[in-house]
């Protein structure tokens, strides 16, 4: 009797396969954003969305970002110095590309389409800068208008009484 052997195939580990990923601000997915021949490039899902919060706090004529319920869980965490800074901002990162979604309180009196083109040109410039990826869309949300009350600035009135 002959002794045959079949050639078997090398078994080679199964490559994960990096589907667009959806994340949050509380959800922390990560992307693989880059590959070299001496290493990997991964960012997560929530540096993506700080980088955009950071990016849209810094737009002249927005108050806060969030809705109603976001804002009163936000001056919570500000009390105890805890800010997020992804509040307000949702992204859906794929492996190059980005879409993020905002919500913002503006300042009164602004005009509101140029605050948003704004926060959308803000936002843009820095996921494409810092964390390298395209953006492809950037949605905004004007969820209120923060009016500054007369009384915030003026100086404590003289008591009637002494």
């Amino acid at each position: 009797m002959a002794n045959t052997t079949t050639p078997v195939s090398p078994v080679t580990p199964a490559t994960p396969v990096t589907p667009a990923t959806i994340g949050t601000a509380a959800t922390s997915t990560t992307t693989p954003i880059a590959e070299t021949a001496i290493g990997k490039t991964t960012i997560n899902d929530s540096v993506v969305a700080k980088v955009a919060g950071i990016a849209a706090r810094e737009v002249s004529g927005v108050h806060a970002l969030g809705g109603g319920a976001a804002r009163v869980i936000g001056s919570i965490r500000n009390a105890v110095n805890n800010t997020d800074l992804s509040q307000g901002i949702s992204v859906e990162v794929g492996e190059t590309q980005v879409a993020v979604d905002v919500i913002i309180v503006a300042d009164y009196p602004v005009a509101l389409q140029d605050v948003a083109n704004d926060v959308r040109s803000s936002i843009i410039d820095a996921i494409e800068n810092l964390v390298g990826l395209q953006v492809t869309e950037v949605n905004v949300t004007v969820d209120d208008v923060f009016i500054a009350s007369a009384d915030d600035n003026a100086p404590e009135a003289e008591a009637r009484v002494q």
